[in-house]
């Protein structure tokens, strides 16, 4: 199994951080990853987007052209990169903020309110984790307990305190999708 990912959205929505903690969690389950990040010259409030690879085998390249898997956490996101989504490929839209539908019919799209439920859960900041649950629960690529894993090595010491309400929004994202 080797399953390919564009993560993307404004720098500050934590794509980066989605992605790291995806690959992560790919390493704890003993699989091949990449994880490859592309800024734009803006860094916070211009585009941000990562890719990872995840598999049983070791991965030749970084470069994705065409992702299983495309996230799409604003409207300039699902416009750069949803044509480049494989035919039957899923494309995970944060429709707190994407207005519209995408132009694709042979695709399957999941609908994540990413930032209304964050809000919810009591802070915004954490829709990227709620959208990386939707991700985990839908595609079952990594287990929720590796991610948490990679969380806690990623959020480290000084980020501890922040653990548990980001586990709140993985699984809420997780809920949403039914998982």
């Amino acid at each position: 199994m080797t399953l390919s990912f564009i993560l993307s959205g404004f720098g500050g929505q934590g794509v980066m951080l989605m992605g790291q903690i995806l690959a992560q969690a790919g390493m704890i389950e003993n699989k091949h990853v990449t994880w490859f990040p592309s800024y734009g010259p803006e860094m916070r409030g211009g585009t941000a987007n990562c890719t990872v690879v995840i598999s049983d085998e070791p991965v030749a390249s970084p470069i994705v052209d065409t992702p299983d898997v495309v996230v799409a956490m604003n409207i300039p996101s699902l416009l750069k990169f949803e044509s480049r989504l494989k035919d039957g490929g899923l494309l995970f839209l944060n429709i707190s903020v994407i207005d519209r539908k995408p132009s694709r019919n042979n695709v399957s799209v999941i609908e994540v309110p990413a930032n209304e439920i964050a809000e919810r859960i009591g802070n915004s900041k954490i829709a990227n984790m709620v959208m990386l649950g939707s991700v985990i629960a839908e595609i079952r690529c990594v287990k929720k307990e590796s991610v948490i894993e990679a969380l806690s090595y990623k959020l480290g010491e000084k980020g501890s305190r922040l653990l548990e309400l980001n586990i709140k929004a993985i699984e809420a994202g997780m809920a949403h999708v039914g998982g």
